[in-house]
């Protein structure tokens, strides 16, 4: 859907403005001959077509619950939330290893919550809804500091919306430096 495109071209520009703020001098010193766009190593495609790498950054966007799961191992709105977390970290996680980079590289993201909208699951109201999304936030947390080593965590916005494309009730999108090959390899601490 041209909506769904629209919006990932959106977050893709908001997440690489972002970037530039906050690593410009670096993002500067690390220019050179290098092509501006490249493809993951190896010749791996990001899993989204706008996921790209750019002057040693890796910009990915929309990365859900059922990404890199095969449709057999589908995620629906209704499973629990924390099962949700834990399936986006793991295909972020992924989608990052590919591209040359790690969890603890990251340096911003932006992540996206919903309530599950399904037939037969009543939405919350008032101070309710406020509680459904706090309860989210909570559960998020206690997920998300467990991909990444002490002190690594990076930069993050959170946002509660309305409504996320496919089954998932979280979505991710941010930017990541892309290491050189023999550190890419060697996995972070606490992994």
């Amino acid at each position: 859907m041209e909506i769904i495109g629209t919006r990932r071209r959106f977050f893709g520009k908001f997440g690489a403005a972002l970037a530039f703020m906050a690593g410009a001098p670096k993002l500067f010193s690390q220019q050179g001959a290098s092509p501006a766009v490249a493809s993951a190593p190896g010749g791996d495609k990001p899993h989204h077509k706008n996921n790209h790498i750019q002057n040693g950054i890796y910009y990915f966007s929309g990365t859900g619950a059922n990404d890199d799961f095969p449709d057999d191992d589908h995620v629906l709105v209704t499973d629990p939330f924390e099962k949700h977390v834990t399936r986006t970290m793991d295909a972020l996680k992924k989608t990052l290893e590919r591209a040359g980079s790690n969890m603890d590289s990251i340096v911003t993201l932006q992540v996206f919550l919903c309530l599950p909208l399904a037939d037969g699951v009543p939405m919350p109201t008032g101070k309710a809804r406020f509680d459904a999304h706090h309860a989210q936030y909570v559960a998020l947390n206690k997920i998300y500091g467990t991909y990444f080593s002490p002190g690594k965590a990076p930069s993050r916005s959170c946002m509660a919306l309305e409504w996320i494309p496919g089954d998932s009730l979280i979505e991710i999108s941010g930017c990541a430096m892309v290491l050189p090959p023999a550190a890419a390899a060697t996995p972070p601490a606490g992994e």
